[in-house]
């Protein structure tokens, strides 16, 4: 069967390589094997494998081996992969950053929501202008969170908008009409030190 093109950027052929690309290109001098970025994105390993051969036949990633083991970076020496880092920090980027902004913040969950969510799920529609961040947790300073947004901001290049909530609410989800309306909708977990990953 034929993958669709992602809607957030039907440039790519499917979201798993856009994904891939998000995580690879923005930090040239990590190296990746296949599978960590079979965990990182949820995709089968046989599909990361075909991903990234595609994508060092386009000369956009190289790898080498160590063992038995395909080591993965971006090919920094091909002019395409700046502009092409900036392009997909902004479309399948999201997920990553807000990871790395949101981290120290000690939150229970971390989400994306809106628009965002919607074109990474696959509904078409209008290119997200900006990213709906539900962090949830007790004693969490606002003056943090809003620190981490503007953090991630700053490499996205357009509004993080973080909503709190403590944790008592997400355990009743059903009396507060946003955190109802959030877990209706596509969202995204992210995956911080002490969030335990699973959506009510």
């Amino acid at each position: 069967m034929r993958s669709k093109a992602p809607a957030l950027l039907p440039i790519f052929r499917t979201r798993t390589q856009g994904e891939i690309l998000a995580l690879i290109l923005p930090d040239p001098a990590r190296e990746w094997t296949l599978s960590e970025l079979a965990q990182a994105t949820g995709t089968p390993l046989t599909s990361v494998q075909s991903e990234i051969s595609r994508l060092e036949a386009g000369d956009l990633l190289t790898s080498r081996k160590v063992g038995r083991t395909r080591l993965v970076r971006a090919n920094t020496a091909n002019p395409v992969t700046a502009p092409l880092t900036q392009v997909v920090l902004l479309t399948f980027g999201p997920k990553s950053v807000i990871e790395d902004a949101f981290a120290k913040l000690g939150a229970e969950h971390v989400l994306i929501f809106g628009s965002w969510a919607a074109r990474l799920s696959g509904e078409p529609g209008s290119s997200p202008s900006d990213i709906d961040v539900l962090v949830v947790g007790d004693d969490i300073a606002r003056a943090d969170l809003y620190a981490a947004a503007e953090q991630a901001e700053a490499r996205l290049g357009r509004p993080v908008n973080p909503v709190m909530r403590a944790a008592a609410a997400w355990a009743q989800p059903d009396t507060d009409p946003l955190l109802d309306e959030i877990l209706r909708r596509p969202r995204v977990d992210v995956t911080v030190p002490t969030v335990m990953d699973v959506v009510p």
